[in-house]
């Protein structure tokens, strides 16, 4: 789920200029420049984002493409919008691990739960027609109250506040899209889930201004990676000096790929900067259901992610703005759920006795297990990594296997690793600063991690 908070705007931009620099719109200039359709971007009059920029050369390369001429810049563009996480899941996807069928591939950890009930098959008339694109009333009306419920709401959250999506990259980017104008920003802690600067910028053409953060432990932080009101001010104010106007905040949590869960005291430490700066604020709380430590349970929240069916394409946005409301619902034409998939939705949301006695029960025991061996084995073998307790994730720190300390020799170990059917994530897919980190997911059963030992 994602939820906002809106915080009013004195001001507004007169103008929308283009930063220019290693970042997006350098590689749309250098496709434009390659001749045939579409005209050039607006005039750029603001100076580059120095370190906070986009460095667009970490998904594509540009000089290395030849131009489509049936399409325009961005659909070129959006051919070459590229990483290592989509050339690790092209490999697994070519070469998929079956238990019997095909053994000796790479494997995706995840867990996987049947969630198949005969209610759930219903195939009425109404199903099948246009519904309402903000989502059918009754899957809006249980969303609400299974939020009420899990949420502990003081009140009865309102199925009014509700829009459902076919997932949270559509609802990333019909909120850069509404939030922000093209060219405008978005401030984001690295490192942060890669998927989200595709989702900002293809449709929105919005920028991410990054807070950048570290291993070391320094000032007031407590932990590695940690986020501080001191960073996000510095972050934001280097991007005004630049010219860049930031509309919003983006919080993941629990993060990905840290596995971090925000303290109450540090949300609203990032609520009352916010609110000083005039900054939406959008909490993506895709994981919440799966913290398997009680002790930092936080307000919990169901997604396609947290039961383990991300193919279902499912998400929810709770906003008490009107205006926010009304602007992604005349999105949600373009990124609507099925009306069989809302009914199912709907009937695993009202199952209660399910989720709290069943799936939660076994999914939080299953992946307190696979993090304490993941864990247990980088410990043998004397791989630091964070350990938290929220996520599908560990981040682990292979630095000391680097020859050298860059990004170059990451994309090289990485390949090794995907070479030997190990399929992992590497830092910079995350824009992390501090080349050498990597993310592997765990959640799988115990026989299954041993074959990428």
């Amino acid at each position: 789920m994602l939820s906002i908070l809106k915080q009013s705007h004195s001001s507004s931009s007169s103008s929308v200029a283009m930063p220019q620099g290693l970042d997006f719109s350098q590689a749309l200039s250098e496709i434009e420049g390659m001749g045939g359709r579409g005209g050039s971007l607006q005039e750029t009059r603001v100076r580059p984002l120095a370190k906070r920029r986009i460095d667009m050369h970490s998904f594509c390369s540009p000089s290395g493409f030849q131009r489509s001429p049936y399409l325009s810049a961005r659909g070129n563009f959006a051919i070459i919008f590229q990483g290592s996480t989509e050339d690790g899941y092209r490999a697994y996807h070519a070469d998929k691990y079956d238990e019997d069928k095909n053994p000796n591939v790479s494997k995706n950890f995840k867990v996987f739960f049947q969630l198949t009930q005969a209610d759930m098959n219903l195939m009425d008339p109404p199903l099948l027609q246009y519904p309402d694109w903000k989502g059918h009333l009754f899957l809006r009306e249980e969303v609400a109250r299974f939020l009420t419920y899990y949420c502990k709401a003081p009140a009865p959250l309102k199925a009014e506040n509700v829009i459902v999506l076919n997932g949270c990259g559509s609802l990333f980017s019909a909120l850069a899209t509404v939030l922000c104008d093209p060219g405008e920003a978005v401030l984001i802690a690295t490192p942060f889930y890669g998927g989200i600067t595709q989702s900002i910028f293809l449709y929105g053409n919005v920028k991410l201004v990054y807070v950048y953060l570290d291993s070391k432990i320094t000032g007031k932080s407590t932990r590695p990676f940690q986020l501080t009101v001191e960073k996000l001010e510095k972050a934001l104010q280097d991007a005004r000096a630049e010219g860049v106007t930031v509309r919003a905040l983006i919080l993941l949590n629990p993060q990905n790929p840290l596995g971090d869960i925000y303290s109450l005291s540090e949300l609203q430490d990032y609520l009352e900067f916010a609110k000083r700066h005039e900054l939406h604020v959008i909490v993506d709380e895709i994981y919440m259901l799966s913290v398997f430590d009680e002790s930092q349970l936080p307000t919990p929240w169901p997604s396609s992610s947290d039961f383990a069916v991300s193919g279902i394409r499912f998400g929810t946005l709770y906003t008490q703005n009107q205006d926010v409301i009304n602007a992604v619902a005349s999105l949600c034409y373009f990124h609507g759920v099925c009306g069989p998939v809302q009914h199912k939705v709907a009937q695993l949301l009202r199952d209660r006795e399910w989720i709290n006695q069943v799936y939660l029960r076994a999914n939080h025991a299953r992946l307190k297990a696979a993090h304490t061996y993941v864990t247990d084995e980088l410990k043998t073998l004397g791989v630091p990594f964070l350990n938290r307790n929220a996520g599908f994730f560990v981040w682990i720190d292979f630095r000391k296997y680097l020859k050298t300390s860059t990004f170059e020799e990451e994309l090289l170990l990485w390949k090794r690793f995907l070479d030997n059917k190990v399929l992992l994530s590497c830092g910079k897919a995350f824009e992390c600063s501090e080349p050498g980190w990597f993310r592997i997911i765990f959640a799988d059963k115990t026989h299954r991690l041993q074959l990428g030992k």
